[in-house]
């Protein structure tokens, strides 16, 4: 299988491609809007997971080359950069499954506010702007991505996989649970998808408001 991430150069990108490709034998292409950003930047997770023994098959090229061939596609920009980003690939998705991880916040003197569109969350917009026959998913909303990067951590947590799409939603699960450290939850439909993503926020409030909790995830027993 061959895994896109659109944006893959930023901090969820990187922490996705890492673990994707030491944990699994699907190739890992980092999408961004600069082919030479991508390249530069599959470069160095190659050489963070050649530093963890493995030879790693991750590649750079811009969204649209990234995209066109894939199987899964995760859209790992952030919220604000969603619809932008689908227009661009729209002709290059084909068959492959779009996934959305992202989450719409905003700060106010409280701390880190839910913030979700018009239509419900950002997953519901991902699916409301991607081709008719492309199925959408929400997942990794909920993963603090610097534990995610770092493979030496056993992060231990839980990600909840939302989508109406019974076969795609079984994709995403799968590719989850090959994952190290990541056990995926079926959430149920697109509709639940805005109770997963406001967990996103209240982690964040509790990193930042407890001491030694900035690594939060979920996780249910």
């Amino acid at each position: 299988m061959q895994l896109a991430l659109l944006g893959g150069t930023g901090d969820i990108g990187e922490g996705i491609a890492l673990r994707v490709a030491r944990g699994t034998d699907h190739a890992v292409v980092v999408g961004s809007r600069d082919a030479d950003k991508a390249a530069d930047a599959a470069s160095s997770y190659a050489d963070t997971l050649a530093d963890h023994g493995v030879d790693a098959d991750v590649t750079g090229a811009s969204n649209p080359d990234a995209a066109a061939g894939a199987d899964v596609v995760v859209l790992a920009v952030p919220a604000y950069h969603l619809t932008d980003t689908i227009d661009a690939v729209a002709d290059d998705l084909g068959e492959a499954v779009l996934v959305s991880p992202a989450v719409g916040m905003k700060r106010d003197e409280d701390g880190m506010q839910y913030n979700p569109p018009g239509v419900g969350s950002v997953t519901q917009l991902a699916a409301a702007n991607a081709p008719d026959d492309v199925p959408v998913v929400g997942a990794f909303h909920n993963l603090a991505a610097g534990r995610l990067a770092d493979l030496d951590a056993d992060p231990d947590w839980d990600v909840p996989v939302v989508g109406d799409d019974d076969a795609a939603k079984g994709t995403v699960t799968d590719l989850v649970g090959e994952l190290d450290g990541l056990r995926p939850l079926d959430a149920g439909g697109l509709g639940n998808a805005a109770e997963v993503e406001s967990l996103t926020p209240l982690l964040i409030n509790l990193a930042s408001n407890n001491e030694g909790l900035h690594d939060l995830g979920v996780k249910f027993w």
